[in-house]
Parts: structure tokens; C-alpha cells; sequence
């Protein structure tokens, strides 16, 4: 009976992978960036709009970088990773409603509404990787992750499919709107499918230590984010994996949302684009499981090794990108690692740090990734627009990818659990933890 409880735990908590996969989908990878090229930012000239672009992602992680790690003591301190989940989610849905309202030339518009909706999903994030460690044990988590990552690119292929088969219909002259429509249906999907977690996982209950009980929620959690980072030369490797992850996370999410845009600026049909990016969505789902599983043999530090190096060479080969068949190429390179990479780190992470402050560490990868998310979109449109060339902005990614490389070599993934498990003892005898529901 506790087996059959924790599985319905766990998928409730992997269908918000599910949820918010249609916003990284149709609206960060697929559908956006097309529109903002051709609608949105029509008569903007040269390569204006893919640079545009570039600066309107980095504005959004900017935002959410600011917030995460404050928010993420907050939530740890309050027992209120689900409540604040289910706000930032609630803001990206809205965002991503809005973007319906912005027409033909509306650039400034069409950002502002993205920017709101990428805060919401970046911002959800924090809270739905803080929950992981907390819904599944040491010896799952690894498959748990992937399995998220798996039912994203279902859920997320589902609905880019069904978008592409209204745009596809629609014909030429209504794809514009039938697109504007499809935001709509994203927000809809997001809100819906987010509930089984809503429902389902439990809230983590707060820790209070010493000294903390009565005070405000902001002022306990700058306090702590101070003794934090005082603290983070004890944890030594953590501080080496996130130099490790705040490199090359940001190689994977500069490819992930400039590719298409670039794909776009130099005439790669739309059809190509789109169905690129749906074939990746179902190709990366066995492949998700497989790193999985293969981390439960080998450990997760592997796995991400063979994940970055075919990045690697996917950077590459996105520099001479001329053709149709070339994106597609592209494409289906990158859906072998995408999946499994990104839930390896995510499951890594969640070993090297104390459950009880799993919002607040959370909170500092997030800080960490989106920060390295600004570096990225920000490098390439300077290289774009000072090169005249779009495509040799990916050559400023093979540095991200290198340099991650080199750090996760000098990471001590089990001295790092070690000393994880001293930590969650030593919290759990001096404040006050509770779980379940709160």
C-alpha cells in the first residue's frame, strides 16, 4: 500500500513536468520564436529581431534569477514550496495568456508578455526541484527525475502536435492567428495539468531554527541566504558543480533558444522548424528513461560526460547550418542527451544538498543557471550583431560546454552526499522540521 502511495507521489509530482513542458515547447523553442521572426517582429531589419530575441531571454532570467534564491529560503522556512509553486506557475500561465494579444509588429509587447510567462516557469522551477528530493529516495531519484523529464516530452509533443495540425490546416494566410490561438492553448494546458501535483504531493513542512520562530519571512530568509553563502566553503563540491552547471547549462539553453530563431532568420521553412521540434519531443522520451537507468548503474556524472560532448559536436555542426536537412539533423542529435542530461543534473544536485534546505539550495542552482542563462543569449546576440552572422554565435557555446566539462571532472559527488546526510542531522536536532501536509 506505501508503494502504490509513494508511485501516485511521484507521478503526480512528474506530470508538472507534464504541465509546464507545453510553455518550454510551443512557447520557448517551437512556436514563439518563429512568431516574434515573422509577425511580431516584422520590419525590423538585418538580424534585429533574432537579437531582440536574445536580450528579451536574458531580461527573463534576469528577473527570475533575482527572485529564486530569496524566494526559495522563504518557502523552506514558511513549509511553502507547493503555495509558492502554484503562484509562479499561476503568473506564467497569465503571461503566456497575454501573448494572444500581441500582433503583427507589437515586438515590445510580444516580449513583455514572454518575459512574464518565462518568470513563471523559470520561477515554478525552483519550487518543483526542491520537491524532488522530498518524493523520492536515494535510491529512485535518479529514474524519478528522468521519468519527469520523460512525461515533459510527451506531454509537451502531445500539444505541439496538436498546435502544428491547426496551423497545418489553417493554411498560409491564417497561420498567424491559428499560432496566437495556440498560446492560448498552452496556458490552458499548463493550468490544468499542474493540478495533479497541487493535489497530490504533500507540502513540505517548515523548518524553524533557533531563534527564528515569530520572525518575518524575508528577513529570516536574507538572514539565511547570508549564513548560506558564508557557509558554501564547507560545501565545497556543491560549489564546484554549480561553476560546473552554470557553464554548461548554459551551452543547452542558449542552443534550445536561439536555434530556432537563427533557423528562421535564414529561411528554413516553417514546417521544418515546427516539426523538428515536435520530432525531438518524442524522440528524447526513450532516451530520457535510458540515462536514467544508466545513471543507476554507472552514477549520474557519466551520463551528463556523454550528454555534453554530443552537445558539443551539435554546436558544430550548427555553425555551418544551411539547410532544411541540416536542422533537422540537429535536431535529432540533441533529442538523445536533452532529456537525460538535464535530469541527471537535476538529480545530482538533489543528492549533494540537505533535504531541509532543498528550497534554498534549489534556489542557488536556479540563481546560478539563470544567470548563466543571461551570459549565454546575451554573447551570442553581441557576436550576432557585431558579426553580421547569427550562426557564429554558436561558436561562443563550445566554451560553456568545455568549461562544464572540466568542473564536473573535479566535483566528489559521494563526499558531497556524505556530508549532505551530516547536515540533514544536524537541522533536524536544532529547528523545528515538519512534514506532510501543513
Amino acid at each position: 500500500m506505501k508503494s502504490n502511495q509513494l508511485r501516485k507521489t511521484t507521478n503526480a509530482w512528474a506530470m508538472y513536468d507534464w504541465a509546464n513542458s507545453a510553455f518550454a515547447t510551443s512557447i520557448l523553442t517551437a512556436l514563439l520564436p518563429v512568431y516574434y521572426q515573422t509577425v511580431a517582429g516584422i520590419g525590423l531589419p538585418g538580424n534585429t529581431a533574432t537579437v531582440y530575441w536574445g536580450y528579451t531571454t536574458a531580461a527573463a532570467l534576469a528577473i527570475a534569477a533575482v527572485l529564486s534564491p530569496v524566494l526559495g529560503a522563504m518557502a523552506d522556512f514558511k513549509g511553502a514550496k507547493k503555495r509558492y509553486l502554484g503562484y509562479f506557475a499561476l503568473l506564467g500561465v497569465t503571461g503566456t495568456a497575454l501573448l494572444y494579444f500581441a500582433g503583427q509588429g507589437q515586438w515590445l509587447l510580444a516580449s513583455i508578455f514572454f518575459i512574464l510567462g518565462n518568470v513563471g516557469y523559470a520561477g515554478a522551477n525552483v519550487f518543483y526541484d526542491s520537491l524532488l528530493p522530498h518524493v523520492a529516495g536515494p535510491e529512485e531519484i535518479d529514474q524519478v527525475s528522468a521519468r519527469g523529464f520523460a512525461f515533459g516530452y510527451l506531454g509537451g509533443g502531445l500539444l505541439l502536435a496538436v498546435n502544428v495540425a491547426m496551423i497545418y490546416f489553417a493554411g498560409p494566410e491564417q497561420s498567424a492567428q491559428v499560432i496566437r490561438l495556440a498560446f492560448l492553448t498552452v496556458a490552458v494546458w499548463w493550468l490544468v495539468f499542474s493540478l495533479p501535483l497541487l493535489v497530490t504531493v504533500p507540502e513540505v513542512g517548515p523548518l524553524v531554527m533557533p531563534g527564528e520562530a515569530g520572525k518575518p519571512a524575508l528577513q529570516v530568509s536574507l538572514s539565511r541566504l547570508k549564513g548560506t553563502y558564508h557557509e558554501l566553503r564547507k560545501y565545497r563540491e556543491v560549489l564546484k558543480f554549480l561553476l560546473a552547471i552554470w557553464l554548461y547549462t548554459d551551452g543547452i539553453g542558449t542552443i534550445v533558444k536561439m536555434a530556432v530563431i537563427v533557423g528562421a532568420e535564414i529561411g528554413i521553412a516553417q514546417t521544418t522548424l515546427v516539426g523538428t521540434i515536435l520530432l525531438v519531443q518524442f524522440v528524447s522520451i526513450p532516451f530520457s528513461v535510458l540515462f536514467g537507468n544508466l545513471a543507476k548503474r554507472t552514477g549520474p556524472k557519466r551520463g551528463i560526460y556523454i550528454g555534453l560532448s554530443v552537445y558539443t559536436l551539435a554546436a558544430l555542426g550548427a555553425m555551418r547550418m544551411q539547410a532544411d536537412w541540416h536542422f533537422l539533423l540537429l535536431g535529432v542529435v540533441i533529442a538523445f542527451v536533452q532529456g537525460g542530461t538535464q535530469a541527471l543534473t537535476r538529480s545530482m544536485g538533489a543528492r549533494m544538498i540537505p533535504k531541509s534546505k532543498s528550497g534554498e539550495f534549489f534556489g542557488f542552482v536556479s540563481v546560478t543557471i539563470k544567470f548563466a542563462g543571461i551570459a549565454g543569449p546575451l554573447i551570442f546576440a553581441f557576436t550576432a550583431q557585431h558579426l553580421g552572422n547569427s550562426r557564429l554565435g554558436f561558436l561562443t557555446v563550445l566554451i560553456f560546454f568545455l568549461g562544464g566539462i572540466y568542473f564536473l571532472q573535479q566535483v566528489d559527488e559521494q563526499q558531497a552526499v556524505e556530508l549532505a546526510e551530516q547536515e540533514e542531522a544536524r537541522f533536524a536536532a536544532l529547528g523545528t522540521l515538519q512534514t506532510g501536509e501543513s
